[in-house]
């Protein structure tokens, strides 16, 4: 078992180590970034789900009205320099259309922090609707699709900048004929652009209901994120669905909870499902509305408390490598990823 001393500089040098080794290996596609294109191999140490802003205030109320980047910007990127400073280099902005997404923000951040950042297209359909459009309701998945895929090849609402992920949600029970269509959209929407799908889900039921989607629509599971399987208590069902081949995201980490992250993930390592597990904080965020922005929670527990944890309990470089370099690469990848 490593020292402090060691340790400390494990945590603090080897993300340099990881980012000029991966950059050496070169991989096939590509990762969009709101700056455009990157080989994936330029990915590197990744925050996976994170937010920037996030608007709660509901689908029919909220727009760029809401804030004013040259307020929000101060704020934010000094938590973006801090993650900087400790290796990573991508973070993954998870807050979709309709809940505060800002493409022209995430760019200028990225710009002026040095942080890759990935913005997103699709609906958020947990919190019982509540940031969904009303044409969400009337229009087919098909049309759904439609719009999607025009903002992957287009780029959003104008600004040029393409998303390079879905983001939909769902509630935590059986999928409603809303959120069922939302899965289906985008699986249409994965099949036309290569995009990887991440979904806010939690428990177990409405996982493997969205793969069953997925599966009917031709699409395979390894293009499915199973965002928040942290709510899931079952660990069988974190193996299940690895085994699947969906990526099982563990993306609630905070100060709280390093422990029982720690077991999830070596649970999976123990099945043999490192390799599409998946970690975060889902931390953040600016919220207009509120005073400076309100509480800003930092992205960096998993750099100062779990690394160090995952080092004592015997964990190797390799692996956690493959945590936070090779898997996001992998999830991210732009790949059509058929049945």
């Amino acid at each position: 078992m490593p020292g402090n001393s060691i340790m400390k500089a494990f945590i603090l040098f080897l993300p340099l180590f990881w980012l000029a080794s991966v950059g050496m290996r070169a991989q096939n596609g590509s990762i969009m970034t709101v700056k455009g294109p990157i080989p994936t191999s330029e990915m590197g140490l990744s925050l996976i789900h994170e937010h920037v802003l996030v608007d709660f205030i509901g689908a029919d109320k909220t727009g760029k009205h809401r804030w004013d980047e040259d307020e929000v910007v101060p704020v934010v990127q000094p938590f973006l320099n801090d993650i900087k400073k400790l290796g990573a280099t991508t973070l993954v902005e998870c807050t979709p259309a309709y809940i505060g997404r800002d493409p022209l923000l995430l760019k200028k951040l990225s710009e002026s922090s040095g942080v890759q950042i990935i913005t997103n297209t699709g609906y958020y359909g947990a919190s019982d609707n509540k940031y969904i459009p009303e044409h969400a309701y009337v229009e087919s998945a098909d049309q759904l699709a439609e719009r999607w895929i025009k903002e992957a090849e287009e780029g959003i609402d104008g600004t040029g900048i393409r998303p390079g992920f879905i983001k939909t949600g769902v509630n935590g029970g059986s999928l409603s004929e809303l959120h069922a269509k939302l899965i289906t959209a985008a699986a249409k929407t994965h099949l036309e652009t290569g995009l990887v799908i991440a979904s806010h889900t939690g428990p177990a039921v409405p996982a493997f209901e969205q793969m069953a989607i997925l599966e009917k629509e031709g699409v395979h599971a390894s293009a499915f994120i199973w965002v928040h399987a942290q709510g899931e208590s079952d660990l069988e069902m974190h193996v299940k669905a690895a085994r699947k081949g969906a990526w099982v995201s563990l993306d609630g980490l905070d100060d709280s909870n390093v422990e029982q992250y720690a077991q999830m993930l070596e649970n999976l390592r123990d099945h043999g499902f490192l390799h599409q597990t998946l970690l975060s904080h889902d931390a953040g965020w600016y919220s207009p509305g509120e005073e400076n922005g309100g509480e800003f929670r930092p992205y960096t527990t998993l750099f100062k408390k779990l690394i160090p944890l995952l080092i004592q309990q015997g964990w190797i470089e390799q692996e956690i490598e493959q945590l936070l370099v090779i898997n996001p690469r992998n999830a991210f990848e732009i790949s059509i990823r058929r049945k």
